[in-house]
């Protein structure tokens, strides 16, 4: 456990620490923001110092075998200085989560850990454990994961006791949005801290990969890149886009979540108009190259907890159109442009306006990396982290 505190002139305690990471799908892996935000924390934790172990869920990619990483594939190695363990999981809708979060609290309680960090509501019914035996704990809500679409029943019952227990018994517990704080504080009377992803700045990649795949140019297409499930809004988006007067191509980038049958509907919506382009999932320099040359990046969703790829596409200077739900309109401020959720009328006027302006398109992406990258940076999240696994808010 930790030693006699090393105390700065601000006051901020440099002991290392040995902290516990759970509740992800894998890392290093793009299968969600969750699994985004897990590698860049834990990375910039080692660099600073500390020890840092994350729990693997064992299993595929959500997307296919075939996008597998090493560490998905053996028991126990490291990835830029943090320790991956991989636990045994049910690789079932429903039970991977269960399973992995179990396995992974079982061998973390006898490490030793000054904290263990629970990410996401389901995992998080298994921080009851660690409580009991009087182990630190932190958990963080990335959304309110029982209003997704895709759980009901059962799973949704799970997700909501895990958000019950998070709130009743982790030490602190860290939200990524304001209203999410509310939600808190209104449900529960728990109070929350407020912790925003991070992002860093990227360097922007010429053309060259996704004019040999789909033909894309520069500038000639509009990108969603997320996951695909309906909470994304992406019924919306096909049905607004298909009445907009406009040769650049819409291209919706990501891979299905647990289930083919919402991007099968997508597509058999999409299925009569040419200009619409699915690539499934992207990684590396696609994904690169897709954000660098897109003319606009929209999110028309339903629900987010922080949305990660809306900080990633102004990171790479893009003008971004998104829903007025609250957690997007406090990332992008007035520095995007909203339509009103879930009312395609105002989308499709919205997409025509974009598409017809390109002076305007150019000033909302003159402003957006600055506005972005110094709103939201990962050293000062890392540090607003570390105190709280210290106990000082």
């Amino acid at each position: 456990m930790m030693g006699v505190a090393k105390v700065d002139n601000k006051g901020f305690n440099h002991e290392k620490l040995r902290i516990a990471m759970l509740g992800h799908k894998r890392v290093p892996s793009r299968e969600g923001g969750v699994e985004i935000v897990v590698e860049k924390l834990s990375v910039r934790m080692v660099e600073a110092g500390h020890e840092v172990t994350l729990y693997n869920r064992k299993g595929h990619h959500v997307s296919g075998k075939e996008y597998d990483t090493e560490s998905s594939k053996s028991k126990q190695t490291f990835f830029h200085g943090v320790k991956i363990v991989t636990v045994p999981t049910i690789e079932v809708k429903g039970l991977a989560a269960l399973t992995s979060s179990f396995c992974a609290t079982m061998k973390a309680i006898f490490k030793h850990y000054d904290c263990i960090h629970y990410h996401a509501e389901g995992p998080s019914v298994m921080l009851i454990i660690p409580h009991i035996l009087g182990i630190r704990t932190v958990a963080t809500i990335h959304g309110l994961d029982w209003a997704r679409s895709k759980w009901g029943g059962f799973a949704a019952q799970y997700l909501k006791f895990g958000e019950k227990i998070a709130a009743k018994f982790a030490d602190e517990v860290i939200v990524l949005s304001t209203n999410n704080q509310k939600y808190f504080k209104e449900t529960y009377n728990r109070n929350t801290v407020f912790i925003p992803n991070g992002i860093s700045r990227p360097i922007k990649r010429e053309a060259q990969l996704i004019k040999k795949n789909w033909k894309l140019e520069p500038d000639n297409y509009i990108l969603y890149l997320g996951r695909i499930t309906s909470e994304k809004g992406l019924e919306y988006l096909v049905n607004a886009y298909r009445n907009v007067d406009t040769n650049k191509k819409l291209v919706i980038a990501g891979g299905a979540s647990d289930t083919d049958t919402f991007m099968n509907k997508l597509k058999a919506l999409s299925s009569n108009d040419e200009r619409i382009i699915f690539t499934g999932f992207v990684q590396d320099e696609l994904l690169e190259e897709l954000y660098s040359n897109a003319y606009l990046y929209t999110l028309p969703s339903d629900l987010e907890g922080m949305p990660l790829s809306l900080l990633e596409a102004m990171s790479y200077g893009n003008c971004c159109l998104t829903s007025d739900i609250e957690e997007c309109a406090e990332v992008v401020e007035n520095k995007a442009v909203l339509f009103k959720q879930g009312d395609v009328d105002d989308l499709e006027n919205k997409l025509q306006m974009l598409c017809d302006d390109e002076v305007l398109v150019k000033t909302f992406k003159e402003n957006a990396v600055d506005f972005i990258c110094d709103k939201y940076c990962w050293e000062d999240v890392v540090e607003m982290t570390i105190e709280l696994y210290r106990g000082q808010p």
